[in-house]
This record gives C-alpha cells, structure tokens and sequence, in this order.
C-alpha cells in the first residue's frame, strides 16, 4: 500500500491499517465458522437467556429471542464484512469512507470504548473463575464482597491476576494463543452439554426443568419484555457487526466469509443460550434458587478435579474470545487516532488499561444493568453508525471504494480538507439523541416521571431505532454526492 500513498500521507497508514496483501487472504468458512464459536461460546452467553427469563420470560421465549436477535444482527455483520473481503481493509479505514480521514476516529472511537468495556467485563468473569478454584481448594479463603476493592480483596486480585494474563498474551500477539481458542471453545461447549446432562439427570428429565420455568420467570406479558431483551440481544454483537471489516479482511473470497458466519453464529449462540436457560431453570428445583452464573454454580456442585478442570477450560475459554473479540477492534482503533505511535500492542495495552477502569464488577454483577444498562446503552450508540456505514458503501458507493483515497489527508475523503463528513457527524448525533432520555432513566441519574413513556419505549428499541433513522438521514443528505463520489 506504501506504494499507492504519497509519503506526505503516511501518517494515516501503518501495518496494521494497509489493506491485507491477497497472498494474506486465506481464511475459509471454516475458519470464520470456528471464529465465531470461539468468541460465541463464552460466559455472557450463557447467561443471557437466563437473565431474560429472570425478566419474566418463559424459557421457549427467550431462546427465541436470542436465536432472532442473532438473525437479525446477522445481517448488517454480513453486509459490513463485504467491504473488508472486497477491499482488505478493516473497519476504521472503512470508516472514513463516510465520516471522512479524520471523523473516522469518532466512529472507531465509539467501538473502541464499548470493546475496552467488553474486555473489563470478560476480564472480571475469568478472574472469578481463578477465585472459585481457590475457593474449592482452600475453602476458608475470605471472600468478601467480590464488588469491593477491600474487604473481599482476593476476588479483585484473581481479577488483576487474568488481567495480568490478558497483558502477557497483548504483548505476545494474537498468534500465541490460536491453539489454544481452537482447543478451549470446544471444551467449553462440552462443559455446557455436561452441565446440562448433569441437571437432566438431577430433576429426572427435562420436562420438570422447562416445566416449572414460568414459576422461576414471574412471567410479565410477552410485548413488554420481547423488544428490549431483543434489542439487548442484537446489541450484544453491535459491536462485531461494525468492525467485522477487521477479520473479514483475511477472508479468500465472499462465500467463505458469507457462510462461515452464517454457519457459526446463530447456531452457536441459540444452543449455548438454550443450555444456560435449562441449566440456570434446573437450580431452582435443585437449590432452590436460580444460580445464573455457571462460574458459582460450578464452584457449588464440584469436587476439586472437576471444578479445577472447568476453571481452567473457562479461563483458558475467557481469555481467547477476550483477545479476538475485545482487543483487534479498539487496537486498530486506537491505532487509526494515531497511526504513527500507535500499533496493535499499545492499542491493545490501553484497552486493558481502561478495562479495569470502567469498574466492571459492578456492571456485571447486576443483570437489570447488564441487560438495561450495558447492552441496550451502547446499542443505541452503534446502531446509527451501522446505519450510516451500510447506507454510504452500499446505496452512495454502490460498493465501490477508490482505496488509496481513503489513505491519503488531503485526498476525495477529506471533505473539503477538513477531513470531516459533518453530515456523518450531524445524523450520528440525531439518531442518537432520541435514546438519550431512556437511558439517563436507567442509569438511574433521570427520573422516569420526568420522561414521556414513548421515550422509554423508543429507548427498549434502541438498536433498531438508532439503525433505521441514521441510515434513511444518511441517505437524504448525501443522495446529491451519489454520482460525484464513483467519479
């Protein structure tokens, strides 16, 4: 690429940013089949369907709501991760297309800020899981509150411990831990099918555990659950569906990458999910309580072997679809604020750095926040830019894009030299002003009495809204630079 880019331009190409040589383009679709069981199969996934049972659906309900919403974000992932076959290039060069040069990093930013949380997040869960190892091992090891820094410190030093790991393997790159992503998720998936044999066999079938699930859920009507668990579902992987451009960049031609996600994820995610569901179902019957987190319910029902052996499978499992899924997005992002002082391990270190500031401990340990909070909060934030980039490559560009241009400061994706598209800017921001009073609401800093209610409804939508409103403004405001930008 070097060579398609004048050296008063360098600073916004690197290693990392350059197109992907096609010599580089080996990835087959089972390789993004594996990619996406990889990061699918993890905690968080397990769990969710169990938190939407936990807000009053049924367990039928919420594997439904999981397996659609995967469908659903399905779509703009594919349609994102066309650039990035076509052209090698990842998500914050693809950006500029529409925000320009320089506005990319706004968009890049955005990710790259819900990915640092993302990682905080996995992070806290893999250290949990040292913690119980300890805690099976040693059984009088001082707990405490596991949400405090002190008492309750050995949570928060198993916490920095597998924040340390995470580092090492930053440091080391991506590389250093393949074989271990190609050997963990299937363990782990094997975990899941076990625990669910073992829950099966405990209540004596699996009529009892799905059966009494409406007790469990507290049922609430249908509606008033299904669109903002639907929304948190697809803004669980909003965040993929944006820089998919990053991995799809590796892929041998479009069909591999078209049905090695079509094949690995919502098929991945619909079977984990069913599997927290039943399994978190048979705890009430069995303790008498809902136990959601496989972690502690693990650390309850094992011997030393056996939880000692999960533990590790679940870290092991953690730390892979935390470095694919966590660190490659906001590292080129990083990367693209700064090309020249930035490159995948820096990026990759601020990540971490800022994972264990945005405190997720406490995020996590509330799923009303989780779900409310966390996934829907964010959601509103990247579906406008979905919107915007799905609504520029395919409807401006028609899928057509002057590559070297997108490299260069001054060149047709500067803007008028500013290097901002203002009217990116400008329909990002109203598509996600509409989200904002909701979300004030549930973060608990507006009260819900000062909000219209069709506010709180929109915000339940967020995705959805944030989506549909950017890209028919996008498309509105740059429908007369349809012609001019393919020239």
């Amino acid at each position: 690429m070097a060579n398609q880019t004048d050296a008063s331009h360098e600073y916004l190409i690197n290693a990392d940013l350059a197109p992907t040589e096609p010599a580089h383009r080996t990835w087959n679709q089972w390789h993004f089949a594996a990619l996406w069981v990889g990061m699918a199969v993890c905690i968080p996934t397990y769990t969710i369907a169990s938190n939407m049972i936990g807000a009053g659906m049924a367990w039928w309900q919420a594997v439904l709501t999981v397996c659609l919403g995967n469908l659903i974000v399905l779509v703009p992932l594919l349609l994102n991760a066309h650039a990035g076959a076509k052209y090698g290039i990842p998500f914050p060069v693809l950006a500029r297309a529409s925000f320009g040069v320089l506005g990319s990093n706004i968009p890049a930013l955005m990710r790259g800020l819900v990915a640092c949380g993302w990682f905080g997040i996995q992070t806290w869960i893999g250290g949990w899981a040292l913690f119980q190892l300890l805690a099976t091992v040693w059984p009088s090891i001082p707990g405490g509150d596991p949400t405090a820094l002190w008492p309750g410190a050995v949570p928060f030093i198993c916490f920095i411990a597998f924040w340390l790991v995470n580092v090492f393997f930053i440091w080391k790159g991506t590389e250093s831990i393949r074989w271990m992503e190609t050997l963990a998720a299937p363990f782990l998936l094997l975990m899941g099918l076990v625990l669910l044999g073992w829950a099966v066999l405990r209540v004596g079938g699996l009529g009892p555990i799905l059966d009494q699930n409406s007790e469990y859920s507290g049922q609430k009507p249908f509606w008033s659950t299904f669109l903002p668990n639907l929304t948190a579902m697809v803004g669980f992987w909003a965040t993929l569906s944006l820089n998919i451009p990053d991995f799809t960049r590796y892929a041998r031609n479009q069909r591999a990458q078209v049905v090695g996600q079509a094949l690995g994820l919502p098929t991945t995610m619909t079977l984990f999910a069913f599997i927290g569901a039943a399994v978190t179902s048979a705890t009430v019957l069995i303790f008498g309580e809902a136990i959601w987190d496989p972690v502690a319910l693990l650390g309850r029902i094992g011997g030393v072997g056996v939880v000692g052996l999960s533990m590790i499978a679940l870290s092991i499992a953690t730390l892979s679809t935390n470095i694919a899924a966590n660190v490659v997005s906001p590292a080129n992002d990083l990367s693209n604020l700064a090309p020249r002082l930035i490159n995948f391990r820096l990026g990759g270190l601020i990540t971490a750095f800022l994972g264990i500031v945005i405190m997720p401990w406490r995020l996590y340990s509330d799923p009303s926040g989780y779900i409310f909070t966390w996934l829907i909060g964010y959601s509103a934030l990247l579906g406008p830019i979905g919107g915007i980039l799905i609504a520029d490559y395919y409807v401006i560009r028609r899928k057509l894009l002057d590559v070297p241009e997108l490299y260069k400061r001054h060149g047709k994706f500067s803007y008028g030299g500013s290097g901002f598209n203002l009217r990116a800017i400008v329909v990002l921001f109203l598509s996600i002003l509409p989200n904002v009073p909701g979300f004030l609401v549930n973060a608990g800093l507006l009260d819900s009495s000062s909000v219209h209610s069709l506010l709180l409804v929109i915000y339940g939508q967020a995705w959805f809204v944030g989506f549909v409103v950017a890209f028919a403004l996008y498309t509105v405001l740059m429908w007369k630079e349809r012609h001019s930008v393919l020239t």
